[in-house]
């Protein structure tokens, strides 16, 4: 009797065992799923687009349209950072009515969507003017230092020289004391490495970055310190980051 309880016990663990990992798995893509609707670059970024991001035993396939070609890699670099991601199958499609790339109004919407990732710029307050890769920017900074940081970010791949128009107003914004948003590391990293592959002088770098808590460190080989500390100065400025520490060796001369 006591051999048939023993063999009744094993047979009811190995059913529970054998029916737990199917579940455990599909446990793991709805937080994947979860986790991919509800990250800042999908609440922020995507919010206007149709991305369905649907995972199946870690393996989440991207879906529908989006507005903007930087969006393709956005979402996926977000989706891939998230915990239990074992690959993205990308399916994205760009909508037929988006500019034609090196076009003055692509550049334009580039350099737009490049001020986004920045919190120390204003993307809504900053017009952007191309004509043959020359950029003009206008508007009202609130500041010096954000004049000259939204010249450095508006430097993006395709743009030859930029000329900053923007006034500087006369009085500082007076603004009530706000709690920071806590972001999503996912998000954190997705926003840095676009940010990264989107500006002139970092695109070409082959740039690792991993976030922790709000801390980004990022890995990889710099020409020289002006390089480096480019990289922790546009980084530094992402949405979410707490602090960056740079791990990029300088190749020797």
């Amino acid at each position: 009797m006591k051999t048939n309880h023993q063999q009744m016990f094993m047979v009811a663990a190995i059913a529970l065992l054998a029916s737990g990992t199917p579940l455990l798995a599909s446990e793991t893509d709805a937080r994947i799923d979860s986790s991919a609707k509800e990250s800042y670059v999908f609440k922020t970024y995507l919010k206007g687009d149709a991305v369905k991001a649907e995972s199946k035993d870690g393996v989440v396939t991207l879906s529908g349209t989006v507005n903007d070609a930087s969006h393709k890699g956005l979402a996926e670099e977000t989706v891939v950072n998230l915990p239990g991601v074992k690959s993205v199958d990308n399916r994205l499609e760009l909508k037929a009515e988006y500019p034609a790339e090196q076009t003055n109004e692509w550049l334009a919407m580039k350099i737009k969507a490049a001020l986004l990732f920045h919190r120390n710029v204003s993307a809504t307050g900053t017009e952007v003017y191309v004509e043959e890769g020359i950029v003009t920017l206008r508007g009202e900074a609130a500041s010096e230092a954000e004049k000259e940081l939204t010249t450095e970010y508006a430097n993006v791949g395709g743009v030859k020289k930029v000329k900053n128009e923007m006034t500087v107003a006369k009085e500082p914004k007076k603004e009530g004391q706000t709690m920071q948003e806590k972001i999503d590391d996912a998000s954190i990293t997705a926003q840095a490495k676009i940010a990264l592959l989107t500006h002139r002088s970092t695109s070409a770098l082959k740039t690792s970055v991993a976030t922790k808590d709000g801390i980004v460190t990022v890995g990889g080989k710099a020409a020289n310190a002006a390089e480096k500390d480019l990289v922790t100065k546009l980084v530094s400025d992402i949405h979410g980051v707490n602090s960056v520490v740079n791990d990029m060796t300088v190749e020797q001369a």
